[in-house]
Formats: C-alpha cells, structure tokens, sequence
C-alpha cells in the first residue's frame, strides 16, 4: 500500500518496515534513519536504494529511509515512486522548489524518527556498507561521527585542493580538527542535532556548531567512488560562498550569543582613532597654528571615523536586541513540503 499526505496531515503515523522486512510499530521511534538529499538523480535513484536495503538489512535494526526531493525537474520523483513496493520503509518528501542541499537536509532530520541519523549524499559517491563503521564509532561514546573521503575519487585542482584549503581553515576557526567537513556521510544522535538549527549551507558546519555546545566529535575514513551518473553541482563558482560561510561560523562560534563583543571592539576602535585626530587637529590649531584647511585627515578622517564608530555600536546594539528576539520567537522552516509519500504494509 503506498501513502500519500500532503503537509496537512501527520508525520510518522504508519508503519515503517525496517531493511530485514520487520515492521516498526506506527508511531514509535526507529533506531535507525537514512536522510537523503536528491537533486536531478533519476540513475542514482534504484542502485542507491538497493545498497541501503542491503546494508541496513545486516544490522539488525530498525530502519527507514528519507528521500528528500529538492525540486528535481528529471525523473527522479517518478523514478523513486517506483521503489516503494521493493522498500516499503521509504518515504518521500517532495519540496515545493529547489530551496538547496541544506534546507533539503533539515526537512528530512525534521521528519525521521531514528534514534540515530545518517545523511549521505544521493550520487553513489557515498557507501552505505559504512554505516556499521559509523554507529560502532557512535557507540564508543561520540555524538557525531564525521566522514572521511581520504580516497576522493574527484579532480584534484577544482574540487580536492580548495576542499584541502577550506578544511584546514575550517578546522582553525572552530577548533575541531576535521580532515573533511564536506563529506555528506555522518551519523548524529538524535538530541544532538535536535538542538542545531541550519540555514543557508551550513549543514557542513554541525560539527563544529555540535561541538561548541559540547558534542562528541569523531571522524573516521570512509570509501568514496566516483560519479557514474548524473551532473555534480558543485565546482569552484562555490568557492566565494564557502568563504563567506567560513566568516558566518566565525561569528557563530564566536560573537553569536554577544554580538555586542564583535561591533563594539570594532566600534570603540573606530571612534577612538577618530577622537584622538579631532583632539590633535584641535591641539594643533589652538597651540601650534596649524591650518586644517589642507588636512583633509584631520577634517575627513576624524568625523568619519566617529560616525563609523557610533554605526558599528549601534549595529552590535540591534544585534543584541535582533538575538533576544530570536531565542524568544517561534522557529519557522526553512523549506515548504508540498507532499509525503510513504510505503506502508497492509
């Protein structure tokens, strides 16, 4: 029997089966749940489906599957209709448009039920057979266990050297020393990532943003093989926009809770350098005859370095109030569902 809901109706009220064909109860928690982000994957669609089934299945836990649809405009949707008679524990969740790879990811964590959950991306580039690897790491008593593609199977020059480079700042700034924060195959415990909300690209980030809130952070390596069908949607266009993330976890980590620390250091820097050249041209003028009229330093500097100074506190003070607000409001997606899809035993 196949399910169909729109966002109206309740998520996780039928039954789930799990990859060895034993059915979870409706509504109860399983162990286990596989989130996949698909974008214009229709080849990727069956094989990826049939490794996780497969893996999954060897484990003994209950399961279920989240393809996420982020708008794909080829024959993905159609094509993952079709599985749901051969893994009835797969749901699909198909967004109203292309919203990106991370809002794709929240709207899966959003919706599963595992006490335990698995991303990985949707191009066979990722294997299902490590999962096992990722949930013993997970028991040694981490909270997230992070993939890495220490074979990447990607052109060295556009994709694996900004990806080395970006890595290491990464590890820099936020302390948690990753060799790949960009691999999509990690696992998370549920209360963990429950507490993390992603915007823009930052799904990359949770380990870092888990880690400073006092998550168990490990990496281990993972196999990686190369795209045999389908485009990648990644190159270096996205360089400028890891940079500008880079900054985003800066300030997250850093000045996110008191904004007021960053604008107001920059703020009291500014004013003051401006005040100290309005006193001298002033000592100048009074005490030494100097002319201001050909110092435009004095004249141009000075005020515009107080007006930045008192911009900048004033940002770090709406900034103040902007947190507040945000802690005190209701959280709104980041993603619009426009239907579920489930496949259910009778």
């Amino acid at each position: 029997m196949i399910i169909s809901k729109n966002i109206g109706d309740s998520a996780g009220t039928n039954a789930v089966t799990t990859g060895m064909g034993q059915p979870a109860k409706p509504g109860v928690k399983v162990d286990l749940s596989i989130v996949i982000p698909l974008y214009n994957e229709e080849g990727n669609v069956k094989p990826l489906l049939e490794k996780i089934s497969a893996a999954t299945g060897k484990m003994g836990l209950t399961s279920e599957i989240i393809a996420v649809d982020d708008g794909s405009s080829d024959e993905t949707v159609p094509r993952l209709r079709d599985e749901l008679k051969s893994h009835p524990n797969l749901r699909i969740i198909l967004l109203r448009k292309n919203f990106g790879q991370t809002p794709a990811m929240t709207a899966g964590m959003d919706y599963a039920r595992g006490e335990v959950i698995i991303t990985m991306d949707g191009d066979l580039q990722n294997d299902p057979e490590d999962f096992a690897k990722l949930l013993a790491k997970l028991d040694q008593g981490y909270d997230i266990v992070s993939g890495w593609r220490k074979d990447r199977k990607e052109p060295f020059f556009n994709r694996r050297l900004p990806s080395k480079i970006a890595n290491r700042l990464l590890s820099k700034i936020s302390n948690v020393k990753l060799h790949d924060y960009g691999c999509t195959l990690k696992a998370y415990r549920r209360e963990v990532i429950e507490n993390i909300n992603l915007y823009g690209d930052n799904h990359r980030f949770v380990p870092a943003l888990a880690s400073a809130m006092g998550a168990r952070v490990a990496e281990i390596e993972v196999e990686h093989h190369p795209r045999r069908s389908g485009k990648s949607k990644y190159g270096l266009s996205r360089t400028y926009k890891v940079i500008l993330d880079m900054m985003t976890l800066k300030f997250m980590l850093s000045f996110f809770h008191r904004p007021m620390l960053l604008f107001g250091v920059m703020g009291s820097i500014s004013g003051g350098a401006g005040f100290l050249l309005a006193f001298w041209a002033v000592i100048g003028k009074l005490f030494y005859n100097m002319s201001l009229s050909n110092r435009p330093l004095f004249t141009v500097a000075s005020p515009l370095l107080i007006m930045m100074g008192i911009q900048l506190i004033s940002i770090g003070l709406i900034a103040e109030m902007m947190m507040r607000i945000y802690h005190e409001s209701q959280k709104k997606p980041t993603y619009l569902v426009r239907e579920i899809i489930e496949g259910a035993d009778q």
